[in-house]
């Protein structure tokens, strides 16, 4: 029986291992492209190289980043809403308001939102009207003209 040959792609190998199915979904989860690779164990910048390897690829890791954006989305939501903590009893038995507890949520949003406006900026950016009209009197000093005739 004869030896089974060692690959020479040992990275590349554990990438197909995993597929490029588990890898979107993972990163549609809201996985950290770093966490993806550590776990496959191969390096950020050879899980990047693997995806960007083939157009069929890079559009199925596109489809699976504006599904990431979905999913922050809807984290925000569900942060906004969540006020479990929000409020505690101090020793008195006094209803306190709990600043920590907020300033923590609304970091965790902004991060959100943020990361949301950049992975899909036509659903998730600010809008920006460029339609706008602009009308006004422009009032121009008498001095100002004389210098310049």
């Amino acid at each position: 029986m004869a030896a089974k040959k060692k690959s020479t792609h040992p990275a590349r190998d554990k990438l197909d291992a995993v597929g490029m199915d588990e890898i979107c979904a993972r990163t549609a989860d809201c996985i950290p492209m770093r966490t993806i690779a550590a776990e496959i164990g191969v390096d950020w910048s050879t899980l990047s190289a693997y995806i960007n390897a083939t157009p069929e690829r890079v559009q199925q890791y596109a489809r699976a980043r504006e599904a990431q954006a979905d999913k922050l989305a809807e984290d925000i939501l569900a942060i906004a809403d969540d006020g479990t903590s929000d409020v505690y009893l101090d020793a008195d038995g006094n209803e306190r308001t709990n600043q920590d507890v907020i300033a923590r949520s609304r970091l965790r949003v902004d991060a959100r939102k943020w990361l949301a406006s950049k992975m899909a900026p036509k659903k998730y950016g600010d809008k920006l009207d460029v339609d706008a009209k602009i009308s006004g009197t422009v009032i121009v000093q008498a001095s100002a003209l004389d210098e310049r005739i």
